[in-house]
């Protein structure tokens, strides 16, 4: 059990601060954002305290941080806090639900995965990254630093550079290599290696010329 500063006041934050507080033993304190995003002082019955004084009253040797920001500009933003609380001498939580199964072999610190998950052996993820619910990660496969996996299905001994995005349910085949900072889409499929810094896409499903109502009264 540790006791948790957890970064953020808006919707993931709440959603993690769900699981760790209904499937964890750990102690969430308090609330930590930038002194200028502060709206309230108490968020969910907590203090909301400016990060750039957080050691005053929260010290690294007493309290860890959980800091599950989203993939705002590529994930670098979650980076950099989490480098930030690192340089001010805080160890960091890692939460792995407990209606997930992983056998990864290794997980990183700071790193969020969420129910509904399956992770076979010999898996390695690194430091400061969120798996959203219901994805899929297959054997040997490795995912990088500062990834967001939004329920993708990775196949075995892929690697996933870091700080990447994958959507939801985008499908990546096995022995490939995603690079750095890519951007997968939703329901994408993956199937040779990418370059660094690429951006891949599906086209958004297409809309019929007809209503619903329309197509009610076709249907009977």
């Amino acid at each position: 059990m540790a006791k948790v500063i957890l970064w953020g006041t808006g919707q993931i934050a709440e959603v993690v601060y769900h699981y760790l507080t209904t499937d964890t033993d750990h102690e969430i304190c308090a609330f930590c954002v930038d002194r200028e995003y502060i709206k309230e002082p108490v968020f969910k019955g907590l203090p909301v305290v400016a990060f750039e004084d957080i050691t005053d009253t929260y010290s690294p040797a007493e309290y860890k941080m959980a800091i599950p920001i989203g993939y705002k500009s590529i994930n670098k933003h979650r980076e950099q806090k989490y480098l930030d609380a690192k340089a001010k001498g805080y160890e960091f939580i890692t939460y792995i639900s407990s209606k997930t199964s992983c056998d990864a072999e290794t997980v990183g610190e700071n790193t969020f995965i969420f129910e509904g998950n399956f992770i076979q052996p010999f898996v390695q993820i690194g430091n400061n990254v969120i798996i959203w619910a219901t994805g899929g990660i297959g054997h040997h496969a490795v995912i990088e630093d500062h990834c967001f996996l939004a329920s993708p299905k990775i196949s075995g001994a892929t690697r996933i550079g870091r700080n990447s995005f994958l959507g939801t349910n985008a499908t990546i085949g096995d022995n490939l290599t995603i690079g750095s900072h890519c951007i997968i889409g939703a329901a994408a499929v993956v199937l040779k290696d990418v370059p660094a810094g690429s951006v891949l896409a599906t086209k958004q499903t297409k809309a019929l010329e007809m209503t619903s109502y329309e197509l009610e009264d076709i249907l009977g």
